[in-house]
């Protein structure tokens, strides 16, 4: 039942970046934890527009928005929840590293006098937790808040999907958003094909993800008799990984192979290994996942060496209104530049065809004021659609409680059963087992100096499509992205 979707080739989606000024040092988590519970308020719009002004980090703050942005819409609609709103606190994202989580998380719920055994906090019933992007975070906030919280409070994930989270004897109350990567190796498999590709490396992260990964990615390759040139399994340890920085280095180095697929944690030694064989000049066509458009985002490459990134990423309908919305509680604040600084910008670039000509020529100033001019929109990444889908899945499930007049102890039976399709047409199904196979768009990325980033679609795959016409490009798309069709 599922239809084609018609590739747009006389409006590409394309989207624009500007890089922060400053970096971090490579080793800082990224991620926002929400604390959500439902209430007796109507009056809850001002309330949430405040959550905009308070501090926070930057390369958090997209999170924020999201996640207001989504609670706004469900509160404005008339279907879910009449009459009633959300409570909700945002925990602080302050703490940089893993070893500072827990005395953070601590400090956020102020817990720090607690006894074991002795004294236990009393939230309010209903409570569902959002963590994310980072598996590690939720991991570990959700064990955090088992330690030392009598009553077992359900949490939603936004991020990657990760295999570890998905055992339910450690974490019996823990829901993915993001669907499971299955059809991802096919999708690089039918790429791969695509372009006659049959000597191609492969990075992955030494963990559970990583191994999956490369189990599924080698039986599809196995089935088109398609080779490794070499599989690089990138330790998580820090110490046992810089003992073999040197061998991965060379092992990539003196491949033949100029197509290099990386899959795994952007916070870890995977990352570090990419941003050094960058720094380092190794130029291939790096092929991965959006998650990574970050990492890739944090040098910048000439034009003329840089082969780009090709990136898969869950497909959506595209949400609008976002920019909108946040720049109607404070003009002033969040002008298009600064907006541009947290998040990728959607605009309408079908007749530029000497965009990347211009990017690469022009000043960062003059280029940024010629983007800006244009008609654009934010974009959601694949957390905010994952934390857009929580906030509708916990509305659907409180509504339903509501309906039924059911307790705290239904709850987690009820989000078992709770599938519902979005106000943008997503088909949300918290039933593990009957969760649909994703599908994936492909972007181009270029990253380009003066710290501006491009990224077109260049086409889709989708696993329910005939085989042999799953994977479909848009090859004027890709023309126009790269300068050739080749």
């Amino acid at each position: 039942n599922i239809l084609p979707q018609e590739p747009s080739s006389i409006s590409p989606r394309c989207f624009w970046r500007k890089k922060q000024k400053e970096e971090d040092d490579g080793d800082s988590l990224t991620y926002h934890t929400f604390f959500t519970s439902p209430i007796n308020r109507t009056d809850a719009a001002e309330y949430l527009k405040g959550h905009l002004n308070e501090g926070t980090p930057k390369e958090n703050y997209k999170f924020v928005l999201a996640f207001i942005f989504s609670l706004d819409e469900v509160i404005r609609n008339p279907d879910l929840l009449p009459n009633m709103s959300f409570h909700f606190e945002i925990l602080s994202s302050r703490c940089k590293t893993v070893s500072q989580l827990r005395s953070c998380l601590e400090h956020s719920l102020n817990i720090d006098d607690i006894t074991p055994n002795y004294k236990c906090v009393n939230l309010k019933k209903c409570v569902v937790m959002l963590s994310g992007p980072s598996w590690i975070v939720s991991s570990m906030v959700g064990k955090a808040m088992h330690s030392i919280i009598h009553q077992q409070i359900l949490q939603l994930t936004y991020g990657p999907f990760h295999p570890t989270l998905s055992d339910c004897e450690q974490f019996p109350f823990l829901y993915q958003m993001a669907p499971e990567n299955t059809s991802l190796p096919l999708a690089m498999v039918s790429l791969i094909l695509y372009f006659s590709w049959n000597w191609v490396g492969l990075t992955v992260s030494d963990n559970d993800q990583g191994i999956q990964f490369l189990s599924y990615l080698r039986t599809e390759m196995e089935k088109s008799i398609l080779c490794f040139a070499f599989v690089n399994m990138i330790p998580p340890s820090m110490h046992l990984y810089m003992s073999r920085a040197e061998v991965y280095y060379n092992q990539i180095l003196t491949s033949s192979t100029n197509v290099v697929i990386i899959y795994g944690d952007t916070d870890s030694t995977l990352a570090v290994s990419f941003r050094t064989w960058v720094s380092r000049g190794i130029q291939r066509i790096w092929v991965t996942t959006s998650q990574w458009e970050v990492t890739s985002s944090k040098s910048d490459f000439l034009p003329e060496l840089f082969r780009g990134t090709l990136a898969f990423a869950h497909h959506h309908a595209e949400i609008s209104g976002l920019r909108n919305f946040i720049q109607t509680v404070n003009p002033l604040k969040y002008s298009d530049e600064y907006l541009a600084r947290l998040e990728w910008m959607n605009f309408n670039c079908g007749i530029l065809d000497s965009m990347c000509k211009t990017l690469r020529k022009s000043s960062s100033n003059s280029s940024l004021e010629w983007l800006i001019a244009q008609t654009f929109d934010m974009a959601f990444s694949d957390d905010s659609y994952d934390i857009y889908n929580a906030v509708y899945t916990m509305a659907h499930v409180y509504h339903e409680m509501l309906i039924q007049s059911m307790g705290n102890q239904e709850l987690y039976s009820l989000i078992r059963k709770t599938h519902f399709t979005s106000p943008v047409g997503d088909r949300v199904n918290m039933n593990q087992k009957e969760k649909l196979q994703p599908e994936y768009d492909l972007f181009q990325l270029w990253n380009f100096p003066n710290g501006l980033g491009l990224k077109v679609k260049i086409g889709m795959f989708s696993p329910y499509f005939p085989h042999g016409q799953q994977l479909h490009l848009y090859e004027d798309v890709l023309e126009w992205a790269t300068g050739s069709r080749q």
